[in-house]
């Protein structure tokens, strides 16, 4: 700087006193003019957290681990994304999404790489680099061979294409804006541009090109921004922040800091100034001079790298505060420590030395550290002046070391970072939950992740054998999925079982399972499908990791039972819930065929995840009969009688009989000797006779109710011969 030329130019002039003293006004002339004490904007909090799109914003230099806004440098419009669902005789919705492709500015130097990305607060990518929803993503570290990013090539053109040589920059292609109101949103970014800690030395050695240093060990940052209107404001945000100072040192300004090598000096008292005052005094300014309080923000890392603040407060009179601003990322006890110290400097800075010392003195310069006799500790000179070849230097004491201070971040309300996982997905018939009847089969679709961030994929149909496939739509809220570890075996449908249990092995250990009373579970709490069994459970027990134990059974709902007892280990297990079923209705003519679904979500390759399920319409018919019973009357016939049932009206409000649920009241009664062929009739009551010859024999009876899409399941009576008939 100044001091460095005109210590060279004094010497060349005046020999050995002409580079002191050329040295000491190139001393002042840096301090007066290129480190005067006057407004400057240095690096600030809050210019880090907004992003950018202006044109000439700054780019900051990086060092070490940092969160930074950064600034939007190319981008497209919105990119419109249309689709179709419905058709072949269902009703046609058209939906609209929108993506966008974007690059962001990082930093003015080479980065190492990029942590977590926050949009709008959340978390955009998890800190093990997996991205919250599907997106492009490529990072170019800043390199000066670095060639133009291929998106923004083939948009503008080849040679039209800046490679942003220097500069690191990320690039988002088709990013879903739905969750951002459209809108490109705003980004922060985890950006590692060195390994370890940063230090002080290193970050002005670069900025300063040079011609600035620091002498001894610093405090380590863990990040920094290099920010502002200049180097010197940089320069001084530091200084300022570590109670530091600068002196001139050969080629380069340096940045000291606490006690080190110092000069003994001694006052002279030489004589007068041009006002006949002594130029050897001492002064101490009135004790509200220095703050009272003393606050230092930063950047916690503890807290997501959100601004964090420390504050210092000394005894005393005084009601001024001082705020220091300091880009850097550090933790709250390094912050106190910095703060606290920062204090006792200004403290320390009350007392003022001014000696006056022989030509001869002109060597020590500004910056210089001097010890004085009969006054203790350290000093450092802080002025220089040469009159009537008497040299005055004016110094200010240099607090001592402080211990390291303890401090605490304070609450930290994290953005969670969950992981997404692979999709998994169940995929069955509906059976008939709802009150009223269905009129087309229905494929529920319940889908979740392998990890706790899991929110949705995207759903692809085929009725076809995979022949054509057509979008689907997405799926619902995550459903709380997984496998049956241990079967429950055979039970009843009419009583609760309390003899076996089920356990299942959820997709992940986030998953709950909780209890419900009779009451609740009367209302259709705790609903689930273990295989084709639509069950209730009474009671969930955790056995650890993402395993549960169900207990208090009610089996075979809604005309399942026949599904009781045929669960292996592997079936699916889904609890049932409105907003985590994806319901999708199939055309009647996809009766006996198997529908096929293709998942793809964020955490899922290329070729998705898939699922199927025979499609038999088990919701178009009524459930089977219940309570046959066989009645031998006087003539030697037999009276069998049943109970039918509906597909609606499962709740029976109203204490009388369900709904029939269909045009008519039919059923279809077929008798099957023990050898023989079968015999069947359409009755329309629910009840039918067998004759003394037909009961000669050993029999079955199947009865099927005939409803206006077809025929219910079976209900089979046993009949033995009349003989045995009791």
């Amino acid at each position: 700087m100044a001091s460095v030329v005109l210590t060279m130019a004094g010497g060349a002039i005046g020999g050995p006193f002409g580079a002191a003293l050329g040295g000491v006004l190139g001393g002042v002339f840096d301090r007066e003019v290129l480190f005067k004490a006057k407004g400057r904007e240095g690096p600030r909090l809050n210019e880090l957290r907004v992003q950018t799109s202006s044109y000439g914003t700054q780019i900051p230099r990086l060092f070490g681990a940092m969160r930074v806004a950064g600034t939007v440098i190319w981008a497209t419009d919105l990119i419109e994304h249309r689709s179709r669902e419905g058709g072949k005789g269902q009703p046609t919705t058209t939906t609209y999404s929108y993506t966008a492709s974007f690059a962001v500015a990082l930093s003015a130097r080479p980065v190492l790489g990029v942590g977590r990305i926050w949009a709008e607060g959340s978390l955009l990518r998890g800190a093990a680099g997996d991205f919250k929803v599907t997106t492009g993503f490529r990072l170019h570290p800043g390199s000066e061979d670095q060639a133009p990013d291929p998106l923004i090539a083939a948009a503008e053109g080849i040679g039209r294409a800046p490679a942003h040589r220097g500069i690191a920059y990320a690039v988002f292609e088709d990013l879903p804006l739905a969750d951002f109101g459209n809108r490109i949103p705003s980004l922060t970014f985890e950006v590692f541009a060195d390994t370890g800690g940063c230090d002080p030395g290193i970050i002005l050695a670069e900025i300063g090109e040079g011609a600035l240093a620091a002498e001894g060990p610093m405090p380590a940052l863990a990040g920094f921004s290099a920010y502002g209107a200049s180097v010197r404001a940089v320069a001084e945000t530091l200084s300022d922040a570590l109670g530091g100072w600068f002196r001139a040192d050969g080629n380069a300004l340096t940045l000291c800091r606490g006690g080190g090598d110092a000069v003994a000096v001694e006052d002279a008292g030489a004589g007068r100034d041009s006002e006949g005052r002594s130029r050897g005094a001492r002064s101490i300014a009135a004790a509200d001079a220095a703050p009272r309080a003393l606050s230092l923000a930063h950047y916690d890392p503890a807290r997501d790298y959100q601004a964090g603040i420390q504050r210092a407060v000394r005894p005393g009179p005084g009601n001024s505060e001082s705020r220091i601003e300091l880009a850097a990322a550090i933790d709250a006890s390094a912050a106190k420590t910095l703060a606290e110290a920062a204090l006792a400097h200004a403290e320390q800075a009350r007392e003022r030395r001014t000696l006056a010392l022989p030509w001869r003195a002109l060597a020590i310069r500004p910056g210089a550290r001097v010890t004085i006799a009969d006054a203790p500790g350290q000093w450092r000179v802080a002025r220089w002046t040469l009159e009537r070849m008497v040299v005055s230097l004016e110094c200010v004491g240099i607090a001592p070391e402080l211990p390291d201070a303890a401090a605490s971040a304070g609450r930290v309300l994290a953005a969670p970072d969950r992981t997404i996982g692979a999709t998994e997905i169940a995929v069955f018939e509906l059976p008939p939950i709802d009150a009223g009847a269905a009129t087309v089969p229905r494929l529920a679709v319940a889908a979740a992740g392998s990890g706790a961030g899991w929110r949705g994929a995207a759903l692809l149909l085929s009725v076809d054998g995979g022949a054509s496939w057509s979008s689907a739509g997405a799926t619902a809220l995550p459903a709380v999925i997984g496998r049956i570890a241990v079967p429950p075996g055979a039970g009843c449908a009419a009583l609760e079982d309390r003899m076996h249990a089920l356990d299942v092995e959820l997709a992940n250990a986030a998953m709950v399972l909780g209890d419900a009373d009779a009451g609740a579970l009367c209302d259709g709490a705790n609903l689930a499908m273990a295989g084709d069994e639509l069950f209730q459970f009474a009671r969930a027990e955790p056995l650890g990791g993402a395993r549960w134990r169900l207990h208090g059974l009610w089996r075979g709902r809604r005309g399942t039972e026949a599904a009781i007892g045929t669960q292996a280990v592997g079936d699916r297990f889904v609890l049932l819930a409105a907003d985590t079923l994806a319901l999708l209705d199939l055309p009647s003519a996809s009766i006996g065929r198997d529908a096929a679904i293709l998942a793809k979500g964020v955490g899922d390759d290329s070729a998705g995840v898939s699922g199927g399920a025979p499609i038999r319409g088990i919701a178009l018919v009524p459930p089977a009969p219940v309570h046959l019973m066989a009645e031998r009357q006087p003539d030697g016939r037999t009276e069998v009688r049943w109970v039918r049932r509906s597909r609606t009206g499962w709740a029976w409000l109203d204490g009388v009989d369900a709904p029939l649920g269909e045009e008519s009241e039919r059923y279809l009664v077929a008798w099957t000797p023990v050898s023989g062929s079968t015999r069947s009739e359409e009755v329309f009551a629910p009840a039918a006779t067998l004759s003394a010859a037909d009961r000669a024999v050993a029999s079955t009876l199947s009865i099927r109710q005939i409803g206006a899409n077809g025929l219910s399941p079976p209900a089979v009576l046993t009949l033995p011969p009349l003989g045995d008939f009791a």
